[in-house]
């Protein structure tokens, strides 16, 4: 494949603006050439082409946490007067959520989730998911649908003892299960971790169970840090230590573990998460929606640790979220001069680039000859002039998910003009619409 006559902005440590360029994709669908248009119009005359005509072609986007099961949250009414507190939107929202979702609601919410995905430019998502009432072979049903649906997806199952000990043993041995899969039959567009929910629902038990088989594996985590005080305050009174230091103590962190939210850490869980090189996701949407706090994001980043960008189950227009976490910082602090749209980007992009490139096996999130064809072209025409030192500013103020009008994955079109190809979008939507309210109708009887 050949995607030619673009603006090309290549992502990576040290990103170029390439004037009517072109990317080159080979059969296996990697990038074997970037460069003038003209230049590789000669050397590949052959083949499937793609004319941009003069559009801004990027990296396909990554989300580095993300939840597909909460699909049906969407419109679904709460009973009773509106949760106050974190746990509260737990107990009452998604625990139950979770627990009325089957065999096909998992489905559905996957399909509806990747669809949004495609429809967004974002080619890779971490997922953590929760079924349980339906836990074995949960990963692989949503491993179908993103197979089929030709994105890219590192998949687990959150692990917790709220439902007992053998709902938490079912847990492990599904992510157990599901990585020795992708060891079997290895997938280019698939990845596991082992999902873990949160310190406050894990005992230190549960927690050297899955250690033990991670460890077996060579498996990293995924798992909520920190993500309400509630998290801080069980931590203490079960171990006598702060979140970070309990994981820590019990050998879940390190450079193969993403902690999601850490909203509530102090400076010596930082250093912590930074000299392990544990991953620290971060959702400035989901947090403000639950009002839990604000990262500190401003800090983790001067002090070099791995912080990427996820949405925790919003949309997966995660140019959206490029936007709240270029604005709420400047907000919370009364700051205006905290994380700059270069920042960001590198959290959205260089960041998420390096954790989809250590679970994949393969160069992520940037275009460069070696890397995945993993690119996607936008409807985005500047009427300022755009360069490589101030494309991060184009992309906070000026480029939006609505832009993006190709999606393509290892060479493969998955959506173009705005059509997804892979999935039938309105038959999918159509089908939700009639399982969703079954989905509510068992959360309301919990």
């Amino acid at each position: 494949m050949l995607v030619r006559n673009g603006t090309i902005w290549t992502g990576g440590e040290a990103p170029k603006i390439i004037e009517n360029g072109a990317i080159h994709v080979d059969g296996q669908g990697f990038i074997d050439a970037v460069g003038a248009s003209s230049e590789l119009e000669r050397r590949f005359p052959s083949g499937e082409t793609i004319d941009a005509q003069g559009r801004l072609v990027m990296p396909g986007l990554i989300c580095a946490h993300t939840h597909f099961y909460g699909a049906f949250a969407r419109g679904m009414s709460i009973p009773g007067e509106p949760p106050k507190t974190f746990v509260q939107i737990l107990e009452r929202l998604w625990w139950k959520l979770d627990r009325a979702l089957d065999e096909e609601s998992v489905r559905i919410s996957a399909q509806v989730s990747v669809a949004d995905a495609i429809r967004h430019g974002t080619t890779t998502l971490f997922d953590h998911h929760a079924s349980p009432n339906f836990i074995d072979g949960s990963l692989d049903v949503i491993a179908e649908v993103v197979e089929d649906a030709g994105v890219r997806a590192s998949l687990s199952y959150e692990v917790t003892d709220r439902n007992g000990i053998d709902g938490a043993d079912a847990g492990i041995r599904e992510n157990v299960r599901f990585l020795k899969r992708l060891r079997e039959r290895p997938s280019d567009r698939l990845a596991g971790l082992i999902g873990l929910h949160a310190s406050l629902t894990l005992s230190d038990e549960t927690l050297r169970k899955a250690l033990a088989e991670g460890e077996s594996l060579g498996a990293g985590f995924h798992i909520h840090v920190a993500e309400g005080q509630e998290d801080v305050d069980d931590s203490i009174r079960k171990s006598g230590l702060r979140v970070v230091h309990r994981l820590w103590n019990l050998g879940i962190l390190g450079r193969k573990t993403i902690a999601a939210h850490a909203v509530h850490i102090d400076p010596w869980e930082m250093e912590v998460l930074r000299t392990t090189g544990t991953w620290v996701s971060h959702q400035p949407r989901s947090n403000m929606n639950n009002a839990v706090g604000v990262a500190d994001v401003p800090s983790m980043l001067r002090g070099g640790m791995n912080v990427a960008l996820g949405n925790d189950g919003f949309s997966n227009d995660m140019f959206m979220e490029m936007k709240f976490a270029y604005l709420l910082p400047k907000e919370w602090w009364g700051d205006p001069r905290l994380v700059g749209a270069d920042e960001v980007l590198k959290m959205a992009v260089v960041n998420n680039g390096r954790l989809a490139t250590e679970s994949f096996g393969f160069p992520l999130g940037r275009i460069e000859p070696g890397a995945a064809g993993d690119l996607i072209i936008l409807d985005y025409f500047p009427y300022t002039p755009m360069n490589e030192g101030n494309f991060p500013w184009h992309v906070i103020f000026g480029v939006s998910g609505s832009h993006v009008n190709t999606t393509i994955v290892g060479g493969k079109v998955l959506m173009k003009d705005r059509r997804i190809l892979t999935l039938d979008e309105e038959r999918i939507a159509a089908r939700g619409r009639e399982v969703a309210p079954r989905v509510w109708q068992r959360v309301a009887e919990m």
